[in-house]
């Protein structure tokens, strides 16, 4: 396929002229030549400015779990208009969308609405600290929990090699402007390790206020925790009086109705969704047990002018019905499922070692033998292969993020002509990495 992007990189030089890098968001860019402008979207599919057309497996990382223009959505969120705004007063539907969710998921008592993933795992980590009376908190290698100071920190992977050292890799702030003070309070560990998990709390137990995981991780490759893992740091985190917050923003109401924790046969303390409660409108939520989530208005600040708007509650409260009421999710599943088979059997006809992570609505694709067990594993799949592979990809029609640790998203709307063309784009655009990378093989199926 050859695509133009002419108004797009028209667009971009202009674009440049107000917006850093020519865009709303850092993971926006692509490069001076590659980032493109979305004209609409329709369903599982985008079209850019150029009139090009793609099947979508970003979905906006997740929002459009229905497709994007759902008119059952649209159609309630016009209804919402009709009621007025932003009021900074509340509605009916709060307690609606808020009665919803805790049906849907078993931990949930209590909810209170946010703007964002990022605003809602703000407000979590502030309420666990209200209630424990702690400050420090632990994080998973390879989580991601947005975009706020205490979370923005990662283990650095680029100049470790596990063959060469016992250590474990470093810890490094996300971005410049992160106080380094930041890290006094925060420790790490990685996935899996239920015994690394239990010394840290040995140490440190008095001192920790929370626990932040997410059982499958949104933006690693899908990377998904072992349920008897999660069940280890749900008796740990009782045993040491630490909050569990499960981090859902991504899973929630799409791995299941009740979201990984429904999956996993395990309960938060507090959860926070975003992502697909509301089919890309803006809203998001803090839930979970009643004795902590009253300490919200007793101790605990919470709030946000544009928290619960009038639009965005109302596209909640349709999506989570349609979720809750349809086969949606059965739907959604389905097509991943035929979709890594299909990638599948295009791989093994070339013999390309592969592997998939995560969940078939929101799965990860491995350029090794067997799926990533943590944050590490990364290191070991040809992600040099991936990255190639999404560029070509993005020529011949199909939008996956160009960095193998994020996801393939699916969505309702995706349908037999989204797979069969993603299939004869897949097989086109891994002969072109093959060819690309003809000097610097792919790793290749033993035998």
């Amino acid at each position: 396929m050859s695509r133009k992007l002419t108004k797009s990189n028209a667009h971009f030089k202009k674009a440049l002229t107000r917006l850093p890098l020519g865009v709303a968001s850092n993971f926006r860019y692509w490069g001076d030549d590659r980032t493109i402008y979305v004209k609409k979207g329709r369903g599982g599919r985008i079209w850019d400015l150029d009139d090009n057309a793609y099947v979508d497996y970003r979905l906006g990382y997740g929002p459009a779990i229905l497709g994007y223009a759902d008119p059952r959505v649209d159609e309630a969120a016009r209804q919402g208009m009709e009621v007025g705004g932003v009021f900074a007063l509340s509605t009916e539907r709060e307690y609606e969308v808020a009665d919803r969710i805790a049906k849907m998921v078993s931990s949930v008592d209590l909810v209170r609405f946010s703007n964002s993933g990022t605003e809602a795992v703000m407000a979590a980590l502030r309420l666990a600290r209200g209630y424990t009376g702690r400050d420090s908190y632990v994080i998973l290698e390879g989580g991601y929990h947005g975009l706020f100071d205490a979370v923005l920190w990662a283990t650095s992977l680029d100049r470790w090699d596990p063959e060469t050292t016992d250590e474990d890799p470093p810890l490094v702030p996300y971005s410049q402007g992160v106080p380094e003070l930041v890290r006094r309070l925060l420790q790490i560990t990685p996935m899996n390790d239920a015994n690394r998990l239990e010394d840290l709390f040995r140490k440190n137990g008095d001192r920790i206020a929370a626990l932040l995981i997410e059982p499958i991780q949104g933006n690693c490759c899908g990377i998904t925790a072992d349920p008897e893992y999660v069940r280890a740091a749900r008796q740990l985190c009782d045993k040491y009086g630490v909050v569990l917050i499960i981090d859902e923003v991504k899973t929630g109401f799409r791995v299941a109705k009740g979201g990984v924790q429904e999956l996993m046969g395990v309960e938060a303390d507090i959860c926070t969704f975003a992502k697909a409660m509301a089919n890309g409108y803006q809203i998001a939520a803090i839930g979970g047990r009643e004795d902590i989530m009253r300490k919200y208005g007793n101790g605990v600040a919470h709030g946000g002018t544009y928290t619960a708007h009038s639009v965005a509650i109302a596209a909640a409260a349709k999506t989570l019905e349609i979720l809750d009421e349809t086969p949606a999710l059965e739907t959604i599943a389905a097509y991943g499922e035929r979709l890594q088979a299909g990638m599948g059997r295009i791989l093994n006809d070339r013999g390309i070692v592969h592997s998939f992570a995560g969940h078939p609505s929101m799965g990860g694709l491995f350029f090794a033998e067997e799926p990533p067990t943590n944050y590490r594993d990364w290191k070991t799949s040809d992600y040099t292969f991936y990255d190639t592979m999404a560029a070509h990809l993005h020529d011949e029609g199909v939008i996956c993020e160009p960095d193998s640790r994020e996801p393939w998203f699916i969505c309702e709307a995706h349908d037999q002509s989204c797979l069969n063309d993603t299939l004869a784009a897949f097989e086109a655009a891994v002969d072109r990495t093959v060819e690309d990378l003809a000097g610097r093989k792919p790793r290749r199926a033993a035998g």
